[in-house]
């Protein structure tokens, strides 16, 4: 790698819908998506793994799915849960199964690990999926120091309140003026159309549009930021480059 700054762009929530899984392949044919994190429980998953597999240059991560929550009456709460996330063993059962559906739909495995909602930030999710991702030699999102995460190109507020100037070009280029040296995660959520019942749904559309638009791709020229995949990152940390 011979520029000053990595960005990787890495689209979740691939294979949750044929919608998300549009939007994802158009944010990486037309945009700059280099990577997407898959989540393998949901039917479209094995249609946006065909596609990992047939295109190398987009890197698929597992991102695990416990469960989601929506904010509703001033709290947040659970829209489905797969198993109590204060189990740890449950947990790790999970996490094994989802790492070998993973395997099996992918036939390699992840570049990289992250979770649906972040929830592998507390209690025993976070250990697990630490130990999972230090055994593959992978990056874990907010855990690995080789990779720095920005997540506020996000289009709604801590109560889930529409924020569509978070997902505007001009925030965007904002937030790439400000990547530090070294190689950076940048999370985006892009989709079409309305097949997905979820809190996030209106604002994956205006997604696709900024990651495609071509003032991003010009930023990131002019910047001399260099767009690369998990995959590069994950044979650094394994020590093959």
């Amino acid at each position: 790698m011979a520029a000053e700054r990595y960005l990787i762009v890495n689209a979740d929530d691939f294979g949750q819908s044929p919608g998300v899984n549009q939007g994802v392949i158009e944010a990486h044919e037309c945009g700059i998506v280099t990577s997407a994190s898959l989540m393998v429980r949901w039917p479209a998953a094995t249609e946006a793994a065909a596609y990992g597999r047939e295109h190398l240059n987009l890197s698929l991560g597992l991102h695990l799915d416990l469960g989601e929550w929506a904010y509703r009456n001033e709290t947040w709460m659970p829209v489905y849960e797969v198993v109590p996330m204060d189990d740890i063993t449950a947990v790790a059962d999970e996490v094994s199964r989802q790492l070998a559906t993973f395997r099996h739909l992918v036939g390699r495995d992840p570049t990289h690990i992250d979770s649906h909602q972040h929830v592998h930030r507390w209690g025993p999710v976070r250990s697990v999926l630490a130990e999972t991702a230090r055994k593959l030699g992978v990056p874990l999102r907010h855990c690995s120091p080789e990779v720095r995460y920005r997540g506020e190109f996000y289009g709604q507020t801590g109560k889930g309140e529409p924020f569509p100037d978070a997902i505007s070009v001009d925030r965007l280029i904002k937030i790439l003026e400000t990547l530090p040296p070294g190689v950076t995660e940048l999370g985006c959520h892009p989709g079409v159309g309305d097949d997905l019942d979820t809190m996030y749904r209106s604002e994956r559309a205006q997604e696709v549009e900024v990651l495609c638009d071509s003032r991003v791709r010009a930023a990131i020229s002019a910047l001399g930021i260099e767009l690369c995949s998990f995959a590069r990152v994950t044979m650094r940390v394994g020590g093959e480059e």
